[in-house]
Parts: structure tokens; sequence; C-alpha cells
């Protein structure tokens, strides 16, 4: 059966064969999911199992690997005649773990999942995964063959969800697949407070460039597992609940911090829909949320900031941009030694004449570039212990929006003023160090909560990865 484009937003549909959803020439997608073990200096990858998803390959023949320029790691899955099924780069739980304190201390596993599409024939299939060298180089660290003809794949049916299409504009293999998953929603929320939260959340992505105009080369899709109450764990708070995608606060010990650690329980609610792309909406007021490249990004969705968190974390998931302030404190242990980050918009300036973003910058703009950096980091001194205090004594969640709004304002006056607010340049201080990283221009959605675009590095590499899955895209 053809796929059918569906026109109309908000439509419902109950998937309990794929050949709904399914082109007639469209490969199955497999998936292979991964025990990712380790700690310092120390790591290890084992099979968990091969699992026969419901649908077809959501991609592109075309589209079969990136430019290999993002992400810690990266995979390769090749047929047993060497063609080419899937290579696309990725971060990990388990990577961000890494740069934990606590990575010194004990030895942890995490569950991890690769996507490919099935081989012309069945059987045997080579998958690679590469990690990043000091030098930042891709380096071979785990090979396996797997068998996609094996009795043991498995290939059970999913219990049906119901999968909305929230905005249609083509064939998944044509377009990027969205997948807006929601945790923490009763069964009465998922029938309508989700659908509303969800086009809210849609509205704030395409609201921002490049989404604005890339809108068309999106799909955007909807499922809501429906939790036995409402919201998702806060151990800070010494609040746990059992929501069935696992979503909660404290990731990694930081607090306002949104991950899931159930992966397969994530992976199949999501395997009822075609994506390259999840966000996960967690049914929680209290500001919150994350993004890991290639994985999926989180926001609570009642929080005031839900628009920003959500446009800011989707960067980070689907781009790789990497955080470009550094005054707030993170879980991750400074690094030892200052190499070139391989995130596309920040810089440690090594050697300002190869400057990743230089096409951009005029040459009548200084680098480094100057900016009001003493001011604002005297300013966020007493900001970031007001937050401390706020936490401390568990102040109402309200009072913490307060001292954003005021944060806010605060930056959007001194930003204001500066002589080089929109240019692009190499401004000083980005990825949580005050000294080693440069940014491309003074404000952007990955550096303040200030009602700013992404800058132009950042908008520019996410259009890359939109037209790395989009067919013959052209650009409005």
């Amino acid at each position: 059966m053809k796929f059918i484009p569906f026109a109309v937003a908000c439509a419902v549909f109950f998937v309990a064969d794929s050949s709904s959803l399914a082109d007639d020439v469209a490969p199955a997608t497999y998936r292979l999911d991964l025990l990712h073990t380790g700690g310092k200096d120390v790591e290890l990858f084992a099979v968990d199992q091969l699992r026969q998803e419901p649908l077809p390959w959501p991609g592109h023949p075309t589209r079969a690997a990136d430019d290999g320029s993002l992400g810690a790691y990266r995979y390769e899955v090749r047929a047993a005649d060497g063609s080419l099924l899937q290579a696309r780069g990725y971060a990990s739980i388990f990577g961000e773990w890494t740069s934990t304190n606590e990575a010194a201390l004990m030895h942890r596993t995490f569950h991890e999942s690769l996507r490919f599409p099935a081989p012309a024939k069945p059987g045997p299939v080579q998958v690679t995964i590469y990690k990043r060298d000091v030098k930042q180089a891709f380096q071979p660290v785990w090979q396996q063959t797997i068998d996609t003809a094996d009795m043991l794949v498995d290939r059970a049916p999913t219990a049906p969800q119901a999968l909305i299409a929230l905005e249609q504009h083509g064939t998944p293999a044509d377009k990027v697949d969205l997948l807006l998953l929601g945790d923490g929603y009763t069964a009465a929320e998922c029938a309508a407070k989700f659908q509303s939260d969800a086009q809210r959340m849609i509205a704030a992505l395409f609201k921002v460039q490049p989404f604005a105009r890339r809108r068309t080369d999106f799909n955007v899709w909807g499922l809501c597992p429906p939790a036995a109450e409402s919201g998702v764990s806060r151990p800070s708070t010494g609040v746990y609940k059992a929501s069935p995608l696992g979503a909660t606060y404290d990731a990694l010990r930081s607090e306002r911090y949104v991950l899931s650690f159930e992966n397969r329980a994530l992976r199949e609610v999501a395997s009822q829909a075609p994506y390259e792309a999840i966000v996960i909406l967690v049914n929680n007021d209290t500001y919150g949320g994350g993004g890991i490249y290639g994985l999926y990004s989180t926001v609570a969705v009642n929080s005031s900031w839900a628009d920003y968190l959500f446009v800011h974390e989707f960067g980070h998931h689907f781009a790789a941009l990497a955080d470009e302030y550094y005054t707030s404190p993170v879980a991750y242990a400074a690094p030892q030694s200052i190499v070139e980050p391989w995130e596309p918009n920040i810089t440690a300036l090594l050697d300002r004449d190869k400057l990743k973003w230089r096409h951009l910058v005029a040459t009548s703009t200084p680098v480094p570039t100057p900016w009001a950096k003493s001011a604002l980091e005297a300013y966020q001194l007493g900001v970031q212990a007001r937050r401390k205090q706020i936490r401390a004594d568990r102040r109402p969640e309200s009072e913490m929006d307060a001292l954003f709004r005021e944060e806010q304002a605060h930056v959007t006056r001194l930003f204001s003023r500066d002589r080089y607010r929109s240019t692009v340049g190499a401004f000083q201080g980005a990825n949580y160090d005050a000294k080693a990283y440069y940014r491309p221009q003074l404000d952007c959605i990955m550096f303040s909560r200030d009602e700013v675009p992404f800058c132009r590095v950042c908008e520019a590499a996410l259009e890359r990865v939109i037209d790395s899955i989009v067919p013959g895209a052209s650009r409005p």
C-alpha cells in the first residue's frame, strides 16, 4: 500500500498494520539495541537485540549518509556486498556521563539503539561504530556482523498506539519526519492536552529561522502513551513516577536536566511512527529540558519558558549545536586539554586563519571580537547566587521564572548597546568555559533566553542537516 500524505492536521490513526503507512518499495526498518558500558578509560559495546520495527524505513535511499562532520560517535552499516545502508554521526548519554566526575568512581551501562534500512537481500550486515580520538578524528572502536535473516530477530508486533498526523507535507522519504512523544500524560490528557501542547511547540519551532522557511520540508507526528498519573520523576524533590517513557529531571545529577534512561521503552513507542528526530514533551511545570545529538530532546511543556526550551534543546538534538553560555553551573568536569571542538557553533580559536565560520566574518571585524564580557559576568554572579538560594529554599517555581525574566531584560538592555551585536566574529565565552571557547555572535538562542533568533552560524548548521535528509531540497 502506498503511503498517503495526510493534509488534515491532528488526524488520528491507529497503527496496527505496518502496511497502513508503508510504501510498497520501502525497505524494512531494523533497530540494533546495544548496551554501552564502562567508565573512565573503559568502554564496551554489547549486542542486546536486533529488532525489526513495524514500519518501513522513513529515509530516502539517496540520503544514506550525512556529511561526516558531526557527532562524538558515528555508526556505519553495510550490506554483505559492501553497499552502504546507513552512516550517521550521533552523541550518547554514555558519552555525556563519562564527562562527569561520577565516571571516575564507577562503571555504568546505558541502553542505545542504531537504526538502518534492510539490505536488498536478507542476510548479514556489518555494523561499525567510530569514536573521535584526542585529535577529533573518527577511529573504529567496535564492529559486529549482524544477520537480519536470523530467526532470533525480534519481529513481534507492537501494541498499537494512536498516531497523530500533526502536520504533513509529503511522504516520509521526502521529508524530515519529526516525532513528538508525550510523557507523563494521563489518558484524558493524551486525548486533548497533548495535541494542544504539541501544536504550541510546533508553532514555536516554525516561528524561527531556518525552520520558518523550511516548514514544508517537515512532517510532524505525535504519539502519547497514557500514564497512570500526570507528570514525571523529579528525584531532588522526592517525586518518583513510572511514566511510560521514563523521562526524569536530575539527569546526570543536574537538577533541570531532563532525560529518559528507558531507551527500549521509548524506541518501542517511537517505532510506530516515521521519524528522523524525536522530542519528548514532558507534562511538567518546572523549567527543564535536554537535548542530545541524534538521540532526542526534551522540554517541560508547561513551563512558561517552554517555547524557548523546545527550540534551544532541539538545536542540540537536530544539529549538534553546543551550548554557548558559560556562567551557569553544569554537571560536566572541565576538559583536561583544549582541542578544536567538532560542534559547528563553537571554536577554541587555536588558529584564527582556520576559523570554521570565517566565510561569514567581515575583514573589518576584529577576532577575537570585543563585547561587554566583564559586565555580564559581574551581573551573572548575583543571578547564580539567587538561583542557588531559590533552589535551596525550594521556593515556588514562579520565583525562578521571575528571576529569569529579570535576567532576560538585563541582557537585552546590555547587548542593545554593543557595537558588534549583529556581527559574526569570535566572542570569548562558550561551552561552559569563560576563556577557552568562543561563539560566533554576541547572542543566540544557544546563548541566552533573550528573545533572539539562532545566530547565522547555527542557522546554517541547521540547514545543512535538513539538506542531508531531504532529497533535492531547494531553499526558498
